[in-house]
């Protein structure tokens, strides 16, 4: 059982912050027009004429699949890879979580793949991908939200019937390329001619903007999946830092650090917040958009410790996403717009932390994350992280 100290919003609170949400999407709609739609023939018939602009000798396959939101996990593509051939991959629509909120989640978040009925797993982090097979088999298409993996294989975690919560869809357009065909310089040239749709337009001209790896001994959390937010970079006095920059986008990267949870195991780091992704209470669905700090412990919890527009410092409560609200635990250590641009250092005693905000049978942690979220209503959030480091008496991990 979780502390009495732990605590979750009320009903008021959470229609209020829906009701404000709801105004700012109004506003919006107002300013340009309904919500987009799900209208999978549009989708097609912009795109049929610049596939049949492509050279017909560079493709091997073209396929357009339509994947209503509410399908669950796994949809046949009907096409076939052999090991070592390209795929490009585009897509377009909204998955929505609440139309009249605006709250949804966009494709290179929403659709997933797999090579072969027991692939691996893998996404994009942005709607245009092209990669090569490096096994045969059929190529696998699904819907990740409001679901979550269980395994690297595409197996659910959640149960099927999540996926009647949300409406909308995606439309995929797939292209399998000839051998030895230029894929880029196609796509490119498609640009420069003037022959690509704009949407598709935009996409192609970030094929020359490098995808940004994670820093060293960082990786992202798998079953959420890869994001472009997090850079290596350097403090102004010269420490390696990492700086973190999030817009309509979602990652948690994380870096094994394991120290027995004792009396006076403590985190410390030092960050310069510049921007918060919200400036709502950020612990209701729709407003939960934030930049953290978090330690992961052996019995699966985790405690993040965030800096809040507008919430008390000192307040905990569960993670208001469903499929987190069992297992993460927020606390405020900073509050307001006082102090953005500044760099601090912050100390936290973690074992007091988890017996106040969690309670339970940890003996270890096991993690550092660093998490940014700024998906659902699409804000813009900058900070940077230095200094991080776990101590427990002499032991001491130095993170980063």
């Amino acid at each position: 059982m979780r502390p009495e100290y732990r605590s979750n919003p009320g009903v008021l609170h959470q229609l209020g912050i829906a009701a404000r949400i709801a105004v700012r999407a109004l506003r919006r709609r107002l300013g340009n027009g309904p919500p987009a739609g799900t209208d999978f023939g549009a989708f097609r018939r912009a795109l049929e004429p610049w596939i049949d602009a492509l050279p017909r000798d560079a493709l091997s396959n073209v396929a357009f699949i339509d994947m209503p939101a509410t399908r669950p996990p796994w949809l046949d593509s009907g096409v076939d890879l052999a090991a070592g051939e390209s795929f490009t991959m585009f897509a377009q629509g909204r998955v929505y979580l609440s139309r009249a909120l605006d709250v949804w989640t966009p494709p290179w978040f929403q659709v997933w793949y797999r090579v072969g009925e027991h692939g691996t797993i893998f996404r994009s982090t942005r709607d245009l991908k092209s990669f090569t097979a490096d096994a045969a088999g059929r190529l696998w298409l699904a819907n990740y939200f409001p679901g979550e993996w269980s395994d690297t294989h595409g197996g659910l975690a959640t149960p099927e019937s999540e996926y009647a919560r949300v409406s909308g869809g995606t439309s995929i357009l797939l292209i399998k390329w000839a051998r030895g065909v230029d894929a880029a310089a196609i796509l490119r040239s498609s640009v420069a001619t003037g022959q690509a749709p704009a949407g598709l337009a935009s996409q192609l001209e970030r094929l020359a903007e490098p995808v940004v790896a994670p820093p060293e001994r960082w990786e992202y959390l798998w079953f959420l999946g890869p994001a472009e937010i997090y850079r290596p970079s350097l403090a102004r006095d010269g420490r390696r830092s990492i700086d973190c920059r999030t817009h309509g986008d979602t990652g948690i990267l994380l870096r094994d650090a394991r120290l027995p949870l004792h009396p006076g195991t403590t985190l410390r780091w030092s960050w310069r917040v510049d921007e918060l992704p919200t400036d709502l209470p950020e612990d209701t669905l729709p407003s939960h958009e934030y930049l953290s700090i978090a330690v992961e412990f052996d019995d699966g919890q985790d405690i993040t410790y965030f800096w809040s527009s507008s919430l008390p410092v000192g307040t905990g409560f569960g993670c208001p996403l469903p499929n987190w609200k069992d297992r993460e635990t927020h606390v405020v250590v900073r509050s307001g717009t006082g102090g953005l641009g500044r760099w601090f250092d912050e100390e936290r005693d973690v074992h007091a932390d988890y017996a106040k905000y969690v309670g339970g049978p940890a003996r270890e942690v096991v993690r550092v994350w660093l998490i940014a979220n700024s998906l659902l209503t699409r804000g813009r959030g900058r900070c940077e992280y230095a200094g991080i480091e776990l101590a427990c008496g002499e032991a001491k991990i130095e993170v980063l």
